[in-house]
């Protein structure tokens, strides 16, 4: 078997490389930016520059602004030669994409990542004994905290799970949790991601990128590294083995996923094996790789599959690019899954407007970060609200990612209203709706000037050896003019992300 290999980042000086080209025409200044009536993430009221941002600020408005411009331009280019592509389905035939990146970052301040961080690791622990809860004594189920046909109903519920005891007890090693600011400033949760979160790649690689953009202010600001994630993940991956030294592997469904890059990149980070379900099988209990010199047992598996897919044998018997029998070997506890099969349940939409309640039922405690106002359209009332109001909310199916499946309602067409009411009606447990929340934004490079663009956040929390919280995350941005869609499948790209120390 081959070992794939990501494509290695290249050693591209950008900083300053472009001032000899053309003529000077001016300082690159934020004079001309714009804050309208959204919270701006670096300027307060009356344009007054957030404390972090300062050092940023002062710096840029060193350079010219045909610098600045060269410099955005350069870091498109890194990021075309280090080939950091995704594909979108949607368009037809899979169209490979560059992740589109803007070298302005998004800056945290020490004391508000702190409050993120300790809600984070809140949440995700009383997530982990949700999970645990549910698929063994389901007591919050008997207790009505969680309707029980809510969770049974699910389609991200597997039976198959129920009496599973995964290794170490952690159900959710590896988790995204999309965060968004609101027009008060306040942070809240938007929604989490259990089962293959995504984009961790990009975040590493803006980093990098912004290294070379900005080395001088990144050394005088005091920025927390990302870089060690890949190490962070082996170390947590091997603590969930049954064995020392053991064999950890990335299984891909292969090339032609969305997220192939980033299944190459970490693996490569990470010096393990890239993996394919052609390239394992279950023989003698336990599972095995096929290697040069013969089979090699293994004892970890960071899966980018989705659950049904996962094992023929046990879920979807239609899967390509599962294991046969590799759940058996799970069960058995002869092989560790990251995440562990069933965390899905916990993504869906409708779970998560129950998140509070998770919290304060296991730790009796309020949570830290805020869900945004969810209504549930399987509640009456709550469902009557969105029909009457619709066209003031998102309307969100419950298992559905990537902006789709969603409907806005202040962007969207009177028939379109009518046509997710109707979807409501036949459906109405696959349905939530949130207030249509008015973003943060960030100042974004468009043309030759700074324009905000609305973001949201996603750090990545690993389960191991206890919760660690990578500090920064991936900033999305909705890169169209007023949209509010941070996905990369809907035209958005990614800032880096500045945790101040």
């Amino acid at each position: 078997m081959k070992k794939q290999k990501a494509h290695q980042s290249q050693s591209q000086t950008l900083n300053g490389m472009t001032q000899s080209q053309g003529q000077d025409n001016g300082n690159f200044s934020f004079s001309d930016y714009n804050t309208e009536d959204f919270f701006d993430e670096m300027f307060a009221s009356q344009m007054q520059v957030r404390d972090g941002y300062v050092p940023f600020q002062q710096r840029v408005e060193q350079l010219t602004r045909e610098d600045l411009i060269g410099r955005q331009h350069a870091a498109e280019r890194a990021l075309m030669s280090m080939g950091i592509t995704f594909n979108v389905y949607s368009e037809g035939e899979g169209t490979e994409r560059i992740m589109p990146i803007d070298i302005i970052p998004r800056i945290i301040e020490s004391a508000e990542w702190d409050r993120l961080e300790a809600g984070l690791i809140q949440r995700i622990k009383a997530i982990n004994m949700f999970l645990d809860d549910v698929y063994n004594e389901q007591r919050i189920l008997n207790d009505g905290v969680v309707p029980r046909d809510l969770i049974e109903s699910s389609k991200s519920f597997l039976p198959a799970c129920l009496g599973v005891r995964p290794p170490k007890g952690i159900w959710c090693h590896i988790t995204g949790t999309d965060l968004i600011r609101g027009a008060d400033g306040t942070m809240m949760v938007l929604e989490d991601n259990l089962r293959c979160p995504s984009g961790v790649s990009y975040m590493l690689e803006n980093r990098e990128l912004n290294k070379q953009t900005f080395p001088e202010v990144l050394a005088q600001t005091g920025v927390r590294p990302v870089s060690d994630y890949p190490t962070r993940l082996l170390q947590m991956l091997q603590y969930i083995a049954d064995r020392p030294n053991p064999t950890v592997v990335v299984l891909t469904p292969g090339i032609y996923n969305s997220a192939y890059f980033e299944h190459s990149y970490l693996a490569q980070q990470m010096g393990v094996e890239l993996v394919e379900a052609r390239d394992l099988v279950v023989s003698g209990g336990y599972v095995k790789m096929r290697t040069t010199k013969g089979f090699q047992i293994v004892d970890v598996i960071y899966r980018r599959i989705d659950d049904t897919f996962l094992d023929p044998q046990a879920f979807n018997p239609d899967s390509m690019i599962g294991v046969p029998g590799i759940f058996e070997v799970y069960k058995k506890g002869r092989v560790a899954l990251a995440n562990a099969p069933g965390t899905g349940v916990a993504d869906d939409k409708v779970i998560y407007a129950y998140v509070p309640r998770i919290i304060q039922y296991y730790m009796g405690e309020e949570p830290i970060i805020p869900n945004v106002r969810t209504y549930i359209c399987r509640e009456e009332e709550d469902c009557q609200y969105v029909m009457d109001n619709i066209e003031q909310l998102v309307v969100k199916e419950a298992n559905e990612a990537g902006g789709y499946g969603m409907l806005i309602g202040p962007k969207a067409s009177p028939e379109e209203h009518d046509s997710f009411r109707q979807k409501i009606r036949e459906n109405p447990r696959n349905y939530i709706a949130q207030p249509t929340i008015s973003l943060s934004r960030v100042p974004c490079i468009v043309g030759d000037h700074a324009e905000g663009r609305h973001v949201d956040l996603r750090p990545y929390i690993l389960y191991g050896d206890g919760v660690n919280v990578i500090p920064g995350g991936l900033t999305r941005v909705a890169l169209r003019k007023g949209s509010l869609v941070v996905n990369s499948s809907q035209g958005g790209g990614g800032k880096d992300t500045w945790v101040l120390y």
